[in-house]
């Protein structure tokens, strides 16, 4: 009952096989030039020599992209509070990370604090970012937004170069359970010319016992105000492809927010993601993309925000086809 009224918990702690959980963390720059995404997380496939723990490394600046293989006992795990991980020398937590990490040539070492956090607002009737959802026991896929929005204290050694991500932004986010959605679409943007501006925003179609099922949730947040589209309170929305690129409009009573995205196709890179367990190349996504944001008031016509988000995490996996139709 603890990890489903507070999903940043870790998960697996009584799971043997089939399982996978991992936290995203998506750190840019107050100058949206430095721009990492670390994926820290656990695997358990099949059999036990397929069990692993892992960091991905996502540079934006670079367009690079690792995948840093561990063993399954360098995961250490603490729920007592916040949750709080930790990958042999490095920790990751909801107010922190700690990094000293050397793979091909590079290194990241440091320590970041992430100050002002700006939680998705929840209940005991839905807990976290999916709601009641969280209850049910036979889903394939979870996901939680542990934070969506934050600000960023400190700098990292990267490759022998100090970075000062102080006044930058922090994004959090979790997905566990045995495999990701056959086709999804995730958007994310905290980099506004506004401080207290933000979009998170998941679609995905569902396995499902009875049928599948098209779900979405869409936080956004603009001045003390959080703002959720989400398929749990009957939003309703419409999506389709321009190209490389997705428009989407959602709206909930007077209000409808429209997102269009804007990225290049050699910015995606592709990464790993679970099939039952197991981390396979999966995901295609990009750092370096840019969304354009509305909010409209449709009783009253009025406009009440417009701005463009830099530094906007896109991702697709799955056939795009399936989200659309």
């Amino acid at each position: 009952m603890k990890t489903i009224l507070n999903p940043d918990l870790y998960h697996g702690s009584k799971k043997e096989k089939n399982f996978f959980e991992g936290w995203y963390f998506k750190i840019v720059d107050k100058n949206n030039l430095n721009k990492f995404a670390f994926i820290p997380g656990i695997s358990l496939g099949q059999s036990v020599n397929e069990h692993h723990s892992f960091i991905q490394v996502l540079n934006g600046l670079n367009i690079k992209y690792n995948y840093l293989k561990f063993n399954k006992s360098d995961f250490d795990f603490n729920n007592s509070n916040d949750f709080k991980i930790n990958i042999k020398s490095n920790t990751f937590s909801l107010n922190n990370i700690n990094l000293n990490l050397k793979y091909d040539n590079n290194t990241i070492i440091g320590s970041l604090k992430f100050k002002n956090i700006v939680k998705w607002k929840d209940s005991f009737i839905n807990p976290g970012s999916m709601g009641f959802y969280n209850y049910l026991n036979f889903m394939e896929c979870y996901s939680q937004v542990c934070a969506v929005n934050g600000d960023i204290v400190g700098k990292l050694n990267i490759n022998g170069k100090l970075i000062d991500f102080t006044g930058g932004k922090v994004y959090i986010e979790k997905n566990w359970g045995k495999s990701f959605p056959k086709s999804w679409v995730w958007i994310q943007s905290n980099s506004f010319k506004e401080h207290n501006v933000s979009v998170t925003c998941s679609l995905a179609t569902i396995p499902f016992p009875i049928k599948d099922f098209k779900g979405f949730l869409i936080g956004f947040t603009l001045k003390n105000k959080f703002i959720s589209f989400t398929t749990i309170n009957n939003s309703k929305l419409n999506l389709k492809s321009i190209g490389n690129d997705i428009e989407l409009t959602v709206s909930k009573d007077n209000l409808k927010l429209t997102l269009k995205t804007k990225t290049k196709k050699s910015d995606f890179v592709l990464c790993m993601g679970p099939k039952n367990g197991k981390m396979i190349p999966l995901v295609n996504e990009t750092l370096n993309g840019i969304v354009e944001i509305t909010l409209e008031n449709t009783k009253t016509k009025k406009l009440i925000y417009k701005g463009i988000g830099n530094s906007t995490g896109v991702e697709y996996g799955g056939e795009l086809i399936n989200i659309i139709n």
